[in-house]
């Protein structure tokens, strides 16, 4: 979820390149309205296509622009298969709960097909294999079990020993037809449809707080107020945590995209690696253009090399397989994982309370079913109806295994992130940086976080994240600074570009900072 105050926008993707989207006027004045969806990817725009439907008054108050934030940097995917999961589920949460995660993602599926149907939507919608190979024995063998969980779980796949594409694999699992698409081109009309239906829809709009009661309200940034009967958290983290301690139960991961002119033919489908780093890969056509996708390199978010090695190693990996003719975009993403891998969807706690605020939140890295998936739920948990999936997403759920390990090793990671970060050493000096360089440096014994940028000009924060006091690092790619504990991220300058983090990075003034060292350097 972007602040409306960052300075340094994310990189901009094939999606947001070719569409063109409506623009929207911040919230200034207290309103009331039935349900208040804050988040404008596709899980918010979802939720108030299907209120506004059902007679609901809606707002929908997003930070920045809509579909800025993970929505508009997926890969758009549009699949059931959601990596090594199936296996895991079967024997973590039980055949039943594996079958109904797969159901809940098949409906999505269905719901995007008709949705394009009902309205003539124009997304370059392709019905798709998608496939999941692996390229060692280690794999190999993982992927058998997964094949067998297919089969347990009545899933249509097939383990095959070679694939469409020219990659060397040991095997590889196919579910078929799973589909892909431009996924602003499919949001664009929903947005059109809430507003024609009397929906309200604000941008720049950053909510910060929620006053609970029987009629909550939405405090914002500007300090606006929505009172209504519900409150739908669909931001990526959540904007309110309530008594949940959801960044107790997630990790932020960063991957990256980068999109190409290949010089061979794409022969079709849709392609991830079982093993790691992750490889992924899709076609799409963009304004006439057949480009091709190349994904993977996750990482902790604020963990890990220079991200610029991300890219270079995407760029080899496309280079390898189909030749590049030339780059047109690249991009990073963030995606956030749930102790058990499911999805919280649903109450935000079990306190009555906190019942009329709902949450949508950890798709890991497959929001385009999930996030579709996650509207449906939080529809009728609004309108009051049954829902077969309701407990199985559920926020307040904790499986022993794996959640409690999970719980124990994310914190702990945290922990040590912690007190490490503390410690941290730096030799880069502040004076030594070029245009376009930001660094961790030490001044007068303290750890701060310096960017000069392409103009010269020194961009100088203290590098405590506000959240819980971890130290951030500098992502050299996106010129952020990010968060390795809870994910959370900044702009060089320190605005909050990604929660939990609510407040930004102090601010530090260079030219006082500039004066005071080179007096004691003698410069």
């Amino acid at each position: 979820m972007a602040d409306q105050h960052t300075e340094e926008k994310f990189a901009e993707t094939a999606w947001q390149a070719s569409a063109d989207l409506p623009d929207f006027e911040p919230l200034t004045a207290d309103m009331k309205t039935d349900v208040v969806i804050v988040g404008g990817g596709i899980t918010g725009i979802t939720t108030a296509y299907l209120l506004v439907q059902e007679g609901l008054q809606v707002a929908l108050v997003e930070a920045g622009k809509l579909l800025n934030g993970t929505t508009g940097h997926t890969t758009a995917k549009v699949t059931a298969q959601h990596g090594m999961i199936y296996d895991e589920f079967i024997q973590h949460l039980g055949k039943t709960n594996a079958r109904l995660y797969y159901e809940a993602n098949r409906e999505a599926m269905a719901f995007i097909r008709k949705t394009i149907d009902k309205h003539g939507i124009n997304c370059d919608f392709r019905t798709q294999d998608a496939y999941l190979y692996a390229t060692t024995p280690k794999y190999k063998m993982k992927l058998e079990k997964e094949a067998a969980a297919y089969e347990k779980l009545g899933i249509d796949g097939e383990l095959l020993e070679e694939l469409p594409i020219d990659i060397n694999v040991k095997n590889a699992l196919v579910m078929k037809e799973q589909a892909q698409f431009h996924p602003l081109h499919y949001l664009a009309p929903l947005v059109q449809t809430i507003v024609d239906k009397g929906g309200r829809i604000f941008e720049n709009t950053t909510a910060v707080h929620v006053e609970r009661g029987e009629e909550p309200s939405v405090i914002t940034r500007e300090d606006a107020r929505v009172q209504a009967n519900y409150i739908l958290s669909c931001s990526h983290f959540p904007f309110y945590e309530g008594t949940g301690f959801y960044f107790t139960r997630m990790h932020a991961e960063r991957s990256y995209v980068v999109a190409i002119n290949p010089k061979m033919a794409y022969p079709g489908g849709m392609y991830i690696s079982a093993d790691q780093p992750t490889r992924s890969l899709r076609s799409a056509n963009i304004d006439g253009e057949e480009l091709v996708l190349v994904g993977g390199e996750s990482h902790k978010t604020g963990q890990g090399i220079d991200t610029h090695d991300h890219y270079h190693a995407l760029q080899t990996f496309g280079d390898d397989l189909l030749g590049i003719e030339k780059q047109v975009n690249r991009w990073s993403t963030q995606d956030l994982t749930t102790l058990d891998n499911l999805p919280y969807i649903g109450h935000l706690t079990s306190q009555t309370s906190e019942q009329n605020i709902l949450v949508a939140t950890g798709y890991r890295k497959w929001g385009m079913t999930n996030g579709t998936a996650a509207a449906l739920l939080l529809k009728d948990l609004v309108l009051g109806k049954e829902n077969r999936y309701a407990s199985l997403f559920t926020p307040s759920r904790f499986y022993a295994d794996p959640s409690l390990k999970h719980f124990l090793r994310e914190n702990f990671d945290v922990a040590k992130h912690l007190v490490e970060g503390k410690a941290e050493s730096s030799n880069k000096e502040m004076k030594s940086l070029a245009k376009d360089e930001g660094a961790v440096v030490r001044i007068d014994g303290k750890r701060k976080g310096a960017y000069r940028d392409k103009d010269g000009e020194l961009h100088v924060v203290d590098t405590t994240c506000t959240h819980v006091g971890c130290e951030v690092n500098w992502n050299g790619a996106d010129r952020t600074w990010d968060c390795p504990c809870h994910g959370s991220r900044f702009s060089y300058s320190g605005e909050v570009i990604e929660g939990p983090a609510e407040k930004p990075l102090q601010k530090e003034e260079y030219r006082m900072i500039e004066s005071f060292m080179g007096n004691r350097a003698g410069y």
